[in-house]
This record gives structure tokens, sequence and C-alpha cells, in this order.
């Protein structure tokens, strides 16, 4: 007989607004400690000096999470200009200084360069792992090293706001992408140094900060009836990837781990319909839905549907 796990059976995402100065790791404890759920993780670390979406999933949706995590992002930040921190953010010490200050239309004839496939190097203080060390363990140790730079991708930067100090901005950009070198290698282009002194997460692929809940709500929330409006279904975080809706039969190989080959004209119609591009040569990810619920994330190979994570739910 299977042990029965502890904690309360909660499937889906959470959409949490975080707040200044809390770990990312303590929104998860603190939400843990509320709900108590059987399964909890989040989907991309936010620094404590950030503030905004961090999607929290639970249950089943932690099956979904690198769906979320390569998603696309949109920052708000403030560059103060002036000084290098160690840590490009308003919490390191001071290691150079500059009386430069820049101007909107300097900043904006270099914003181009910041905007495409970008080669950009990480903070010293970020969780980039250097033979296997995290890079801010080594840089709190005084440990000297160099961070190899790698290729992010960034859609769009504008400034929202200027003044001779600092520059606010606006940017959407691919994982991986460091917000904080964006703000340290324009203030290094135009010779005036450059740290983030406010960061806000708008937005994580679905999930945005019109529709986000606050530390607030939840310290004040004292019935289920209020979770369930919180509560995003776990197929949320699959929104970018075709839909393919099942029935009884279907659903009952699936869940049994097995392939589904649609190879009947009304199937591939259905293929077709939900979006599956049947000329495509490489594997395709899509998401079986049965009964309004997600039951599988498929591995789509022209007209076979493999499952590779089955939802108990």
């Amino acid at each position: 007989m299977a042990r029965k796990k502890k904690g309360n059976k909660i499937d889906g995402w959470i959409n949490f607004n975080k707040p200044y100065d809390m770990t990312s790791t303590d929104a998860v404890r603190f939400l843990k400690r509320t709900l108590k759920p059987q399964k909890i993780g989040h989907a991309g670390t936010l620094d404590p000096l950030a503030k905004g979406i961090l999607p929290i999933a639970l249950g089943e949706a932690t099956k979904t999470i690198p769906f979320v995590q390569d998603s696309e992002k949109t920052y708000g930040f403030t560059a103060t200009w002036g000084q290098q921190r160690s840590t490009d953010d308003l919490e390191g010490d001071v290691i150079a200084s500059s009386e430069t200050r820049p101007s909107r239309a300097d900043i904006e004839a270099l914003l181009p360069a910041y905007i495409g496939t970008v080669t950009q190097t990480p903070p010293k203080f970020s969780a980039i792992k250097i033979n296997g060390e995290r890079a801010y363990d080594l840089a709190r140790d005084g440990e000297e090293f160099e961070v190899p730079s790698r290729e992010v991708e960034i859609y769009d930067l504008h400034i929202t706001e200027h003044n001779e100090g600092a520059t606010s901005f606006e940017v959407t950009c691919g994982k991986g992408t460091y917000v904080r070198a964006i703000a340290r290698d324009i203030g290094a282009s135009l010779g005036c140094y450059g740290y983030v002194s406010e960061l806000n997460r708008k937005k994580v692929g679905c999930f945005g900060l019109d529709s986000a809940f606050s530390l607030d709500f939840f310290e004040k929330m004292d019935d289920s009836a209020a979770l369930e409006d919180v509560i995003l279904p776990v197929h949320y975080a699959l929104d970018d990837i075709p839909a393919v809706i099942i029935n009884d039969q279907e659903a009952s190989k699936l869940k049994q781990g097995q392939a589904l080959s649609m190879i009947a004209k009304p199937d591939v119609q259905r293929l077709l319909a939900a979006g599956i591009d049947m000329r495509c040569t490489e594997p395709q990810d899509a998401v079986a839905m049965y009964q309004d619920k997600a039951l599988a994330i498929l591995s789509v190979s022209k007209a076979t549907l493999k499952p590779y994570r089955v939802f108990n739910m």
C-alpha cells in the first residue's frame, strides 16, 4: 500500500508578487507554511533587493517549471550613475566612481547595441557555477576568478524616465539575462559607471503584475474559498504550446505511459487544429487536455504523441 503524502493536495500555480527584501527561498517557505502543499517550488530566482513576479508551482505544477523558467521576462529597473559596485546593485561596495553623468540622448544612442543577441558577462555575485561552485560564494570568500561571457536575447530596451543621476528602463529579455549586467555595461560604455538601484520584475511568461497576489493577501487569507480564487490551473504555464484534446480511450493509454498514433484523417485534423506542425522533422511539445485539465506533456513526432510528463490529478 502506497504511503500517503503529507500536506494538502494542491495542484496549480500562484502568481506571487514578491516584496522587496525577501528571498525567493523565503517566499516559498512562507507559502509552504501557509498552504501546507505536498510539493512546492518557484520558477526563477528573484534577488532579495528585487520585487515583482515570482511564479510559485504547487503539486503537479512543479513538473511544468522548466516551461516558465525558459519564458520571456519583462523588468523595470533604475540605473544609478557615477558608481560601480561589487555586486552591480545597491547592496555592493563602491569599487569605482566618476563625476560623469550621461544625457538621455547619449543613452538612447547606445541602446541599439543592447538589443538582439547580446554577449553578456554575468555579475560575479550571481548563481553561475564556476568549477562546481556558485560564483557568489567565491566572490564572498574573496577568491579571484573570471565569469565566462555568454549570449543572451534582449528583445526590447527603452527609457521610461531620466534625470541627471539616474535613468529608469524597461527591458524584455530571454532566459539567463542579468539586468544588473545591462546597467553595469551601459555605464562602462558611457564612461560614467552604473549599478541597479531598483528592480521590479513585471512579467514572466504569462504571469503578470495585473493578476499577482501580494504577501499581505496571504497573511490575511483565512479560508479555502479564497484559495480557489488564487490557484491557477497546471496548464496555465503551458499557454505557448499546442493543446490537444483527447478522449477517454486515449487518456487511459497516456496515463499508462503509452504513445498514441494519430494517423486517421480525423485525428490528423485534430492535431492540425491544435497547432501541431505536421511537416516539422523535430519533436514538438504539446499538452494533452482531458476534461478541461492537463493530463500529460507530450513529445510529438509527426503523428505520434508520446507522454514524458504525466500529471496525477
